[in-house]
């Protein structure tokens, strides 16, 4: 990956991350119709560990597989657990635009995390930046938002769980590859899912068309966790946390190929609106570089 720039890596990375998060949204929300929702994550899980432990082989990380259960990682993974159980089932009871809308809450809250934690510097230009994404990202989802449901509510606790995660990986150790962490949190996910799935839901059998779309969500699942862990790992927290908004974009492409619905001029303004302010944020960051090395 080296030859990807540097100052464009991160932010590439979590565009990659947010499509292969939205891959797996996309086919878990068509396998919740029919089945419980904690038994399709764990479902998912099962599909993801099948997936995953050869491909961790594959890579050569035999030998780092005892940091599978490393304490940061498991921290970081445990907020992962948290802030999935309460999204699938605001996925699985809510129009998919109003939990898009409420998970934009997520980079926001990991950049005056990351202010307070690590002191990284937010500028009020930049911030301006964040908030124009922001409202491109509601553009876009354009939520109903008709009253505030627990389901609502759901949603925005997966944000404010997700984003402790983000903050939370930024202190798992740099010898840890990013796939371990990757791994871990699949495994994670699969314990905290069984155990939600006995406790409150019957067990209903699934269908093969059930198998294909759970097999292909625990794929996807891998590569977005590996690239937003990976990307918040390299690229500095206010670079990378506003592309978290094309997740918005990925939603709009998924809906135009998987259901048929064309966006309408509000949400291609507002997709408009989010690839500017990322490209203007790189630009920005780019610019500070150049003027860094001539100074």
């Amino acid at each position: 990956m080296q030859f990807i720039p540097s100052n464009i890596r991160g932010p590439l990375f979590m565009v990659v991350s947010t499509g292969s998060y939205l891959v797996n949204d996309t086919m878990m929300k068509l396998a919740t119709t029919g089945l419980p929702p904690y038994e399709v994550l764990l479902l998912r899980g099962a599909a993801a560990t099948l997936w995953g432990v050869p491909l961790l082989l594959m890579l050569g990380y035999a030998r780092h597989i005892p940091l599978l259960f490393e304490r940061k990682v498991l921290h970081r993974n445990l907020f992962e657990l948290l802030a999935i159980l309460c999204y699938v089932v605001a996925l699985a009871n809510m129009q998919i635009a109003d939990s898009t809308a409420l998970g934009q809450v997520t980079p926001l809250i990991v950049l005056v995390g990351s202010s307070m934690l690590f002191g990284e510097k937010i500028g009020v230009l930049r911030m301006a930046l964040i908030g124009l994404g922001f409202v491109g990202a509601l553009m876009v989802a354009q939520p109903t938002m008709q009253g505030i449901s627990v389901y609502a509510l759901l949603a925005l606790g997966n944000a404010a769980f997700a984003a402790v995660r983000d903050i939370a990986g930024r202190k798992v150790a740099a010898e840890v590859p990013g796939m371990i962490v990757a791994i871990s949190a699949v495994l994670v996910v699969l314990a905290g899912s069984g155990a939600a799935h006995l406790a409150t839901e019957q067990w209903v059998m699934p269908e093969g068309r059930h198998l294909l779309l759970i097999a292909g969500a625990g794929l996807f699942l891998i590569f977005g966790h590996f690239f937003i862990f990976m990307a918040y790992r390299i690229g500095p927290t206010s670079a990378v946390a506003p592309f978290y908004y094309c997740f918005t974009v990925w939603a709009v492409i998924s809906g135009l190929l998987v259901f048929g619905q064309f966006p309408n001029t509000l949400a291609v303004c507002g997709i408009l609106l989010v690839m500017a302010s990322g490209l203007a944020i790189v630009s920005l960051d780019e610019r500070r570089r150049r003027l860094a090395l001539v100074a």
